[in-house]
């Protein structure tokens, strides 16, 4: 029996058998040719081919995952058409006489590293999507590439997955997954997570392993091989655990968030689009905390027009009928970009131009969205929550802004709810600071805490170099919640959480014993955060 050390990115204990999850071999050799027409006509078909095949994982991860974990299957197929990526494979046929594969390969791995060697965390990620567009590609190309079939329930163990090859596997036999190079952040992780699987990175993989029993200890990272009888005895009795506390969490569908000493929490649900809601209902959120609307702005080619935002957040409110609907204005910038916002480069993006320093500076882009919103408030409980404030001048402009669109909607005789609820995030050391003088302005408080973490510690969340040291248990952002929540009540206002510590159930006693009013975590979060509420004292 052999223990190895990894990171775990979703908890949970799987049992089974190591398949090593190796592609066949893809060997590219440069050939020259001689009819460039004919070769460019080659690659052409070969990625319309790479194109459906894309296609037919999104239809497939849509069902399976759902909307936003699909969408990266649509991004992937907008990288095949990238002009940068065509050009360059276009330019070596043509200019060089090589065959098609051959300069796939070659603009590939070039377009790879010239990722991976950029500072940005969110960018660098983006050099494992080059590489496998490109050996999807080469893979029609030749004629082969694919990941082994799975023939029973098994543990993938791997360099690396792409995750066109996660989204393949058979789901009712895929048991976990180990791979030795990727990060918490990459598309990957998300689909493990998202699939609810047991997976590690950053464990030394061997092939020998393949065909052994395999354990994934997602609670302490650990992969264990070869278990003797008495360790697997050990982990079956931790599932069965497992089992009878996701039985036991069914039970609190329908019953109020309470502590044992009486204090009422409102438990509520972050999301991305509206296609998230089926799951808030399953997992009996009792209204949304978190509506990131920008997913509006990083779905469209150009900017989403009043009608359709309109639509989206009208959706939403009527689906969750009297319940509240949180609504986040947009937040970009930063690690999302969307290119017909013409933003530019930046050093130092999540300290930049982003979220409502953008709204308040293009004024018709915060509007059109501000009368989307206060039109969809005649449908529903919607509140409006602004992002990344720091003074009491940026509240006070956004107040004018909203009185101004609430007068043009007057005079237009559009009905809105005229005493909607308008409240700010607590994500920089300024608002934490400010929180007294804000709180007067506003109706009340979300703590973004995973900003807040990364502004309050100077660590950039995207960077896992840092990852040892980024500790959001930190007593600086613990005092910081406890003043947040502290000043809103001395204001009269409620104050919640909608960042991952939300779902952190270590911390949640210590959240009541601040007063905290409301939690907000992904919909899959809410009935074991409830747990935590209830049993706690």
């Amino acid at each position: 029996m052999e223990k190895f050390g990894g990171k775990a990115i979703f908890k949970g204990v799987a049992i089974g058998k190591i398949v090593f999850g190796s592609k066949e071999k893809q060997q590219v050799r440069r050939t020259k040719i001689t009819d460039t027409e004919a070769e460019k006509a080659r690659y052409e078909a070969a990625k319309e081919e790479a194109v459906k095949q894309l296609q037919g994982l999104y239809e497939k991860a849509l069902k399976e995952v759902g909307e936003d974990n699909a969408a990266i299957f649509e991004v992937h197929q907008m990288m095949l058409e990238d002009d940068d990526f065509n050009e360059g494979i276009i330019d070596k046929i043509e200019n060089q006489q090589v065959n098609a594969e051959y300069a796939v390969a070659v603009t590939g791995d070039a377009m790879a590293e010239m990722f991976a060697n950029m500072e940005d965390e969110y960018f660098k990620a983006r050099s494992a999507d080059i590489k496998d567009i490109s050996e999807r590609v080469i893979s029609v190309l030749l004629g082969g590439g694919s990941l082994s079939r799975l023939s029973e329930p098994s543990i993938i163990v791997a360099e690396d997955l792409a995750p066109s090859e996660t989204i393949q596997l058979d789901k009712d036999k895929l048991l976990a997954f180990v791979t030795e190079l990727g990060s918490s952040n990459s598309h990957t992780a998300i689909l493990a997570r998202t699939m609810n699987l047991p997976a590690l990175i950053g464990v030394k993989i061997d092939k020998a392993w393949n065909g052994k029993i395999g354990i994934v200890d997602g609670y302490k990272g650990i992969f264990i091989v070869d278990p003797d009888e008495e360790t697997i005895e050990t982990y079956k009795k931790i599932q069965k655990k497992d089992a009878e506390k996701r039985e036991l969490l069914k039970s609190l569908k329908g019953k109020k968030t309470v502590s044992k000493s009486g204090k009422q929490i409102k438990l509520y649900a972050n999301i991305g689009k509206p296609s998230d809601l089926a799951s808030v209902i399953e997992n009996d959120a009792e209204g949304i905390g978190l509506f990131r609307s920008e997913f509006l702005y990083l779905d469209s080619d150009d900017f989403p027009t009043e009608e359709e935002q309109f639509a989206a957040y009208k959706k939403v409110a009527e689906t969750m009928g009297g319940k509240k609907v949180i609504i986040r204005t947009l937040d970009l910038g930063a690690d999302k970009q969307v290119d017909y916002f013409n933003l530019g480069r930046e050093d130092n993006p999540a300290m930049g131009y982003r979220a409502i320093r953008i709204c308040l500076d293009r004024q018709d882009i915060f509007k059109t969205q501000l009368r989307a919103l206060l039109r969809a408030s005649a449908f529903g409980n919607i509140a409006i929550m602004y992002p990344m404030i720091i003074s009491v001048d940026e509240v006070l402009q956004i107040k004018e802004i909203v009185e101004e669109v609430k007068k043009e909607l007057r005079e237009e005789n559009v009905k809105f709810n005229e005493k909607i609820e308008q409240g700010i995030m607590i994500e920089t050391p300024a608002s934490v600071i400010m929180s007294y003088e804000l709180a007067q302005l506003v109706d009340f408080f979300s703590i973004g805490t995973n900003d807040l973490t990364q502004y309050t510690l100077a660590i950039d969340r995207q960077n896992s170099k840092l990852d040892s040291i980024n500790n959001p248990h930190h007593p600086a952002v613990l005092r910081s919640i406890k003043t947040v929540i502290e000043n809103a009540h001395r204001a009269g206002i409620w104050a919640g959480i909608c960042g991952e510590l939300g779902a952190d159930t270590a911390l949640t006693q210590t959240f009541l014993d601040y007063g905290i009013d409301e939690l907000s975590v992904s919909p899959s979060f809410v009935l074991p955060v409830r747990k935590a509420v209830c049993t706690a004292d």
